[in-house]
């Protein structure tokens, strides 16, 4: 059977995200808890289950948890516990994994997302709740068969589930940004998704309108993506997918029931994996090893203290006080530090705008030119460049004691030593703007009579007359090695262009 018409569709994305928490230690156990190292050197007998062997609950990790339950407006419950989800894996070394199931530690929230559009879109969180992560089977290396390291294992993990509120692959895309920078201002993940910090489960189905009746699609869950490019790419295949194979046979296309699918990044589709397992199969029960979890007032009160000023509210502060662009702002708070920096320049006096300018174009640019020398990443914090410094330059170029072309000069000079003032890199380098109109009116005059055509362009094609003035206005920069303040060169200009 084959549809005639097109039908519209509504399309429903719930998401499953594992945060590894960046503990010093795993969730139940005294054994190191971070990336690298030989295979299977970060286990103790807890986490490879040994006989006899007990768990002890990682307070640092319950207090990052909580945190991130705060940040997302979720109710933290005064009282958990810990159950058992049972499934066979290599990678699961005690054959169960520690969970919570009916009990999470943070229960129903809210996030906001800001859309391409301006607008803003709330995402409801169904909970979060720990666990403790699995290994890792290695499938390189060994023709034949695979390898089980179990370094990962133990690893406290916040699962983090949402309602079915993403409309789009690129809503699901914004909210997985907007998440990682939650838990990266919060402290509690580096989110390196190629270390696989943070995780994302998307789960999709459609509703289709069709001859006044609704079809559901059964859900499919896709695992284990640890990019944004995957997880777009990924629903918008999905959707496809399913829309079209409902299309080729309406009939055959189950409702209900849920399958996992995982993601060929190399071919762009999904591959089904198996059919989803349901709560009843993990045969969940109380872990009788750890005694529940409570939360008193005065605990959740000191773990308040620190969540700090959010992403998108940060965004928004800058916006609202500062007139800065969306786009602006979102470079600026992408990276908590860099942020810092920000609001540490404009409690040191830094007109907001050229600080801004400052922070995206010559550090910026010496940031990514590090970057790419050193082969690792290197944030403009990173840079030697404090900020007082950054103040005190910003406020030279607002001033017109500088041109943003000599603040640019200056600011190298800065990062190769860092002890030095920028008025005094400025003097010694004779990059202060001359502000004397009898000097500054030669100069003109000097452009002007080596470019006559420009002049005849300005006063005689209307055409070219803006791109004649900016390049007489660059010619007198020129001439005068970038000294002359530009707001009077260009009013001389414009006086002895228009004379």
């Amino acid at each position: 059977m084959v549809v005639e018409s097109d039908p519209q569709y509504k399309v429903l994305i719930g998401m499953e995200i594992h945060v590894q928490l960046a503990t010093k230690s795993k969730m139940f156990t005294s054994a190191a808890n971070g990336f690298g190292g030989a295979p299977n050197t970060q286990v103790d007998p807890v986490v490879l289950g040994l006989p006899g062997v007990l768990p002890v609950i990682n307070r640092r990790a319950v207090e990052m948890a909580m945190m991130v339950g705060l940040a997302l407006n979720c109710a933290v419950a005064k009282q958990t516990k810990w159950d058992r989800k049972s499934y066979y894996y290599p990678d699961l070394p005690k054959n169960y994994q520690i969970s919570q199931y009916d009990m999470p530690l943070c229960g129903a929230g809210l996030v906001e997302i800001s859309l391409p559009d301006g607008s803003a879109k709330t995402i409801r969180i169904r909970r979060a709740h720990l666990e403790e992560d699995a290994g890792k089977l290695l499938h390189e290396g060994a023709p034949g068969f695979s390898q089980v390291d179990l370094n990962r294992a133990g690893t406290p993990l916040l699962e983090i589930v949402t309602e079915p509120d993403l409309q789009s692959p690129e809503e699901a895309r914004i909210f997985g940004e907007e998440l990682r920078r939650i838990c990266r201002y919060l402290g509690v993940s580096q989110g390196i998704m190629q270390q696989g910090h943070i995780r994302f489960e998307p789960n999709i189905n459609l509703h289709i309108f069709h001859q006044g009746k609704v079809f559901k699609t059964a859900i499919t869950e896709i695992k284990n993506l640890n990019s944004f490019r995957a997880v777009e790419r990924a629903c918008a295949y999905e959707i496809q997918r399913q829309y079209s194979q409902w299309l080729a046979d309406p009939a055959a296309m189950p409702d209900q029931g849920k399958s996992t699918r995982g993601w060929d990044d190399d071919k762009g589709v999904t591959v089904l994996q198996r059919e989803k397992e349901e709560a009843s199969d993990y045969r969940y029960f109380p872990d009788p090893d750890l005694v529940p979890l409570a939360v008193s007032s005065e605990w959740l009160s000191r773990v308040w203290e620190e969540v700090v000023e959010l992403p998108r509210q940060r965004r928004q502060r800058y916006e609202q006080h500062y007139a800065m662009s969306a786009k602006d702002a979102l470079a600026i708070t992408e990276e908590r530090a860099v942020a810092d920096l920000f609001d540490a320049a404009i409690q040191l006096g830094a007109p907001p705008r050229r600080l801004t300018n400052l922070l995206l174009g010559p550090a910026a640019k010496t940031a990514n030119e590090q970057a790419a020398a050193q082969a690792k990443t290197v944030l403009i914090s990173d840079l030697p460049v404090q900020a007082g410094q950054y103040a005190q330059l910003a406020a030279m170029i607002e001033d017109g004691r500088v041109s943003a072309t000599a603040a640019a000069t200056i600011f190298e000079e800065l990062v190769k030593d860092s002890s030095l003032e920028p008025i005094v890199v400025a003097a010694k380098q004779g990059l202060l703007q001359v502000r004397d109109e009898n000097q500054t009116a030669r100069w003109v005059e000097q452009a002007l009579a080596a470019y006559p055509q420009a002049v005849d362009d300005y006063r005689n094609n209307p055409k070219k007359k803006q791109a004649s003035l900016g390049f007489l206005r660059g010619a007198v920069m020129k001439a005068s090695n970038g000294k002359a303040d530009p707001k009077i060169v260009g009013r001389l200009l414009e006086e002895k262009l228009n004379s």
